[in-house]
């Protein structure tokens, strides 16, 4: 959903004015947060993700550059950008059983072990997409975002955005059921 304040916090920020740039920085770095850790499971590195996002905003709105409308979507444009180039450069790391740590006092460690597994395998199935094909799953059904927003993000025609949709769904769907069929059977 767009903060009610986006137009005024965008047209703020061009001026450099400190409390919207606060305010943008307030609203929307625990999104951006959520959206790189779903990504990358690794707080470090989704903080990184944050900080260079803001960064690369501030410097863009230094050359006169920017977003003119549609702050949301450029900054997701941009932290969705930094996680592509960073796993050109280096691939996401593999699931390893030795780095899952669950504390004995866990109410229900089988269940948190599980969860643990599921989201990494959501996450390894994700990259087997294209990059436009894994942000739309992401900004439509994790971050919740309407069509425009996510037409917006992508620069593309909204209709474009859901037949993408359509194709990532479809694709996802076989990744997850080509990797249940190779499981093998523990009998």
């Amino acid at each position: 959903m767009n903060s009610p304040n986006e137009r005024e916090w965008l047209q703020a920020a061009q001026r450099f004015d400190p409390e919207a740039l606060a305010a943008i920085y307030d609203y929307y770095s625990p999104r951006l947060y959520a959206y790189a850790m779903r990504l990358l499971g690794d707080r470090d590195v989704a903080e990184e993700c944050v900080a260079e996002t803001f960064s690369r905003f501030l410097h863009a709105l230094h050359a006169g550059h920017g977003p003119q409308q549609h702050l949301q979507a450029y900054l997701y444009r941009t932290a969705h950008n930094w996680i592509t180039d960073r796993y050109r450069r280096q691939p996401p790391p593999t699931l390893n059983a030795d780095s899952i740590h669950l504390s004995a006092d866990a109410p229900n460690p089988e269940a948190d072990l599980e969860a643990t597994w599921m989201r990494q395998r959501l996450r390894r199935a994700l990259w087997q997409l294209t990059p436009e094909q894994r942000q739309v799953i992401l900004l439509r059904f994790v971050e919740d975002l309407d069509n425009e927003i996510v037409a917006a993000t992508l620069q593309k025609p909204v209709g474009a955005v859901k037949a993408l949709q359509h194709r990532a769904l479809a694709a996802l769907r076989r990744i997850l059921e080509r990797e249940v069929e190779n499981v093998p059977n523990p009998s």
